[in-house]
């Protein structure tokens, strides 16, 4: 993990001053009880030095770098929804993709794709054991390095080579799935931000009555936040 600019110069400043220290004391023609207590409080200073810049670091950890991903950028929403739905399905996607690290928001619900947005995948989006799973369980599943899990192959249809998926439960009859730009981005934060807007979209989507017709793409154009 490279260290921030400012971690460095405290670095830089704690080992020069450590060494300095050092080479003060190894070459004073004689060990003065001043010059020992200087020593070891010109020691201390520089080791504490080196500590902040190690603790830096830990707190202002190197963002992880966004993964190149393959697919167009765009909008595939459900047609003839009703109006305050289809308003409401704009605005959280495009606020998800715009305050948060996610590059893809797809929305399943009753059998059926209503929404997805940001990088398309293929279009056949079926939810398999990992979602039955949140669903059962009323709680959002984070995958922050989908390599490493083996029933990956459920989000197979989403864009290649996406490193991280949130898969947040819509009660038991849908889920809002989440992909993200690089592996281990989604912060506490934007968990608590999808889950809101989850239980708000869980009732709207209750509200509707009938059975939604299948997707169609009526955009081929970038979503906001995507790029």
């Amino acid at each position: 993990m490279t260290m921030s600019a400012p971690a460095r110069v405290v670095l830089a400043c704690g080992a020069t001053g450590l060494a300095l220290a050092v080479l003060n004391q190894m070459t004073a023609p004689s060990l003065e009880p001043p010059l020992e207590r200087a020593s070891v409080l010109a020691s201390i200073l520089a080791v504490l030095l080196l500590l902040v810049a190690l603790l830096w670091q830990r707190v202002e950890p190197v963002a992880p770098e966004r993964v190149p991903l393959e697919g167009p950028e765009g909008l595939r929403l459900t047609p003839d929804l009703e109006g305050s739905l289809a308003e409401e399905l704009g605005w959280g996607s495009t606020m998800l993709l715009t305050a948060t690290p996610a590059a893809v928001v797809l929305l399943h619900w009753r059998g059926q794709i209503l929404l997805e947005r940001g990088v398309l995948g293929r279009g056949d989006f079926r939810p398999g054991a990992i979602c039955a799973r949140s669903m059962a369980s009323g709680k959002a599943i984070s995958l922050v390095d989908l390599k490493l899990y083996p029933g990956r192959d459920e989000f197979g249809s989403l864009p290649a080579g996406l490193p991280a998926v949130l898969v947040q439960p819509l009660g038991q009859e849908g889920v809002l799935v989440l992909g993200g730009w690089s592996p281990r981005c989604f912060s506490r934060s934007d968990l608590a931000w999808v889950e809101g807007w989850a239980r708000r979209l869980t009732g709207e989507l209750a509200r509707v009555s009938g059975a939604a017709p299948p997707a169609a793409e009526v955009s081929s154009t970038a979503a906001p936040g995507t790029g």
